[in-house]
């Protein structure tokens, strides 16, 4: 049960608190392309990534995609659902094989009931992370940058240097980076054989290696 120490909702908590949530959590397995969650669903439980990668992503009427986050072993999702009993508002998938902490809510209220205080530290460490998803840089350049800046933030965020250059060490399809930066494929591919071009990028089968700084602007 490891990175529970990495989920800011419950930064300040103590060893013996952090125990009573653990006490009552499950390691869960899913083999790629398996659904967690999906959008509308019931939700009961909060989830740590232990190891694998997981997509984010909510669908239209017409099942158009559009990707909001790729999850990474520390990173969390579903924390409303310790509070609330809306449905869920997205869908996660499993793009490998995948292990997730399934806190759920019962293990909340058994810490709460236990340690009243801990209401106050949980609940402002949720307004804080909201306030962060609200004020987002995705978001910022969803509204404010042009496609080629997009991919570009979406292309350093994930990136891992390694001798000197930049390495994206996942498999990303073109319409992959399209629906995360809400683009079509065909224009993503236009700005991809750019930046391979001019020497910036190198699109490997399961890599993408950025050998130099993308400019501000294309």
């Amino acid at each position: 049960m490891k990175y529970l120490d990495r989920v800011d909702l419950f930064d300040g908590l103590s060893d013996e608190q952090a125990e009573v949530l653990k006490g009552r959590s499950r390691i869960r397995s899913f083999a790629p392309n398996t659904i967690v969650v999906n959008e509308g669903d019931d939700g009961s439980s909060l989830f740590v990534v232990q190891s694998g990668s997981l997509k984010v992503f909510l669908t239209d009427n017409v099942g158009r995609e559009v990707t909001l986050s790729l999850l990474d072993p520390g990173d969390y999702f579903g924390e409303l659902a310790l509070l609330d009993d809306a449905p869920r508002s997205a869908s996660v998938i499993a793009l490998t094989r995948s292990e997730v902490l399934q806190i759920p809510r019962v293990a909340f209220l058994a810490l709460i009931e236990a340690h009243p205080a801990c209401m106050q530290i949980v609940v402002r460490n949720l307004v804080g992370r909201i306030r962060t998803l609200t004020l987002t840089e995705s978001v910022r350049s969803l509204a404010l940058v042009d496609v080629f800046g997009r991919i570009s933030r979406i292309f350093d965020s994930l990136a891992v240097e390694e001798d000197g250059v930049g390495i994206i060490d996942r498999r990303l399809t073109q319409q992959d980076l399209a629906n995360m930066v809400g683009a079509s494929r065909e224009m993503v591919n236009r700005i991809l054989r750019d930046m391979v071009s001019g020497g910036y990028v190198e699109i490997e089968p399961q890599r993408i290696i950025l050998r130099k700084k993308l400019p501000s602007h294309w």
